[in-house]
């Protein structure tokens, strides 16, 4: 399918429009095509047995003999938690900040492909030429350290495509947001800001990280018992910020999940945490007084194997938390996490621990920009074009009204799969190309619409059940029917029940004509039928359902 003129510059996400996460997006120019961001999302209720998805790359990987490269703005999962699954359908190089690199690299291992998978480092505020698009790292401040946004030169015009970003004056990991350069981008002129909408309903600025050290050192002060800091384990600046709040108060701080240790790592090797001693081990923590310890802990989103999961489980081997400590949650509650976190903190409150939320407590600031910022940032650089990403479609649409409210010409609500041509002449969707979502499934990638998901879905709702009929050449059964109904019948305490299931499917296999009892396929199809009605009519479920035939 030829979807791209060599005579125009288009842009096309596969994912991250239209939902927020598993962010993939494709700038194509004469023939050649950039991927900026390459992440995951994860899964929820609403996708049993799925812990990990990301966009489907079909598209692009049947046209990566013109991939030049991936770009990664930052090292969040949803931008970068990809790289690793994907990166053998698409085999270019990849070039991304240092601490971005570095967490890279980590994934790469895991995955055998350290010898083979090109990182470039470029530095913050470098610049790298990839064919027709000159792509350069503005610095940014976000939740994580060194996050860019990126200017790409291309012949038919600048873009600027923001990554997430917000404007901290005092960000306390790095260097604050470059406003010098963004003006100047805009002075020089922008075709188009493709730009973050996650806050756009949030009025005001998202707040500086100084403001929460602040505050979490007053916090803390409060408490003579064990303290529990739940926070997103890539958020360095909160990590250094617990950190400084401990000390002054006298308390050491130790790290409590590996995902912590493994940006730990990371940041002291790209010179972040240099000012703080090294942490405690779980461990060792466990040997100091109650009001000396400070623990950080992964699973501020409820994630069932976190750290905070299995302490409140009271399956931790080396943390345990009493009536009376603390669990201060600093971060904000993910949409589509609220079960799982509230599932989580009432689990603490339940065992007399004692659990504060940014509802209770000024304890976290988010990372991208509330509506103030982002109409500073359009001041700034001006564009004559908006697409908004990065955002559900109530968020796209808003956006797009705020750019309008600013100036802009033209905004331009668009959804993943849909091409949308900035230059030359018209602003225009000229192409929708399939997209689709990809699961990890143990070791391999599985789409998320294929039968296998279908049928674990079924399964989850609906039990599954497994019969096996032994029938002679001429159709007689030859022994009752072994039925297991996983999920749904428990063949021991329930044999009443188990008893009838195998009548009726004995009965619909009786009741056929010999003829039709010789046929394999006819068997098999009035055996499923018959469990299934008799299933639906007594406990209102369809099981998925597998039929074995023995003939002898």
């Amino acid at each position: 399918m030829n979807t791209q003129s060599n005579d125009e510059l288009v842009f096309l996400p596969l994912g991250g429009t239209g939902e927020i996460g598993m962010n993939l997006n494709l700038y194509g120019c004469r023939g050649k095509w950039l991927i900026v961001d390459l992440g995951v999302s994860f899964g929820d209720d609403s996708t049993p047995g799925v812990e990990v998805f990301m966009p489907d790359p079909a598209f692009i990987a049947d046209r990566h003999e013109n991939l030049l490269g991936i770009v990664l703005t930052h090292a969040h999962e949803d931008h970068l938690g990809a790289v690793a699954h994907l990166w053998p359908r698409l085999r270019c190089p990849v070039y991304a900040s240092p601490f971005a690199a570095s967490l890279l690299r980590t994934k790469l291992v895991e995955a055998n492909l350290e010898s083979e998978v090109r990182v470039h480092v470029v530095p913050l505020g470098g610049r790298v030429q990839l064919g027709p698009f000159g792509v350069e790292f503005v610095t940014q401040t976000h939740s994580i350290p060194e996050p860019n946004s990126l200017a790409i030169d291309t012949p038919f015009g600048r873009l600027l495509h923001t990554g997430d970003w917000k404007f901290d004056p005092k960000p306390m990991i790095g260097a604050a947001a470059d406003i010098a350069r963004l003006g100047a981008l805009g002075d020089e002129g922008i075709l188009a800001l493709i730009g973050d909408s996650t806050n756009v309903f949030k009025q005001g600025a998202a707040g500086s990280e100084s403001d929460v050290r602040d505050s979490l050192t007053e916090l803390l002060g409060r408490y003579k018992r064990r303290i529990a800091v739940a926070c997103f384990a890539t958020n360095v600046a909160r990590v250094e910020s617990i950190a400084v709040a401990a000390a002054a108060h006298d308390r050491h701080v130790a790290l409590v999940g590996r995902s912590l240790w493994r940006i730990d790592k990371a940041a002291r090797e790209n010179g972040y945490l240099t000012d703080i001693a090294p942490f405690l081990t779980e461990h060792d923590a466990g040997y100091l007084p109650e009001d000396k310890v400070v623990y950080i802990c992964t699973g501020s989103q409820g994630e069932p194997r976190a750290a905070l999961a299995r302490i409140a489980n009271d399956s931790h081997p080396h943390v345990t938390l009493k009536a009376d400590d603390v669990v201060i949650f600093s971060s904000r509650i993910i949409p589509g996490n609220e079960k799982s976190i509230f599932r989580l903190q009432n689990q603490l409150i339940r065992q007399g621990v004692e659990v504060i939320t940014e509802k209770d407590h000024f304890v976290h600031v988010s990372g991208h920009p509330g509506r103030d910022e982002m109409i500073r940032l359009y001041g700034l650089v001006r564009p004559r074009i908006s697409v908004p990403v990065h955002g559900e479609a109530r968020h796209l649409r808003e956006h797009a009204q705020l750019a309008r409210d600013c100036g802009v010409g033209q905004a331009m609500v668009l959804q993943d799969g849909e091409m949308l041509k900035l230059a030359p002449g018209n602003v225009e969707v000229v192409a929708v190309v399939p997209t689709g979502r990809l699961a990890v499934d143990g070791t391999r990638l599985v789409p998320m619409d294929s039968v296998i998901m279908r049928d674990r879905h079924r399964m989850v709702h609906n039990g599954s059940a497994v019969v096996t009929i032994v029938l002679d050449r001429l159709g007689k059964l030859l022994g009752d029917p072994q039925i297991s109904a996983h999920g749904l019948l428990d063949a021991e305490h329930e044999a009443n029940a188990h008893e009838a299931v195998v009548e009726a499917v004995r009965d619909a296999i009786d009741e056929m004509p010999r003829p039709a009892r010789q046929n394999d396929e006819l068997v098999r199809e009035a055996t499923r039928l018959a469990l299934r009605r008799h299933l639906k009519q007594s406990h209102g479920k369809k099981p998925l359902t597998d039929v074995h035939l023995v003939r002898v």
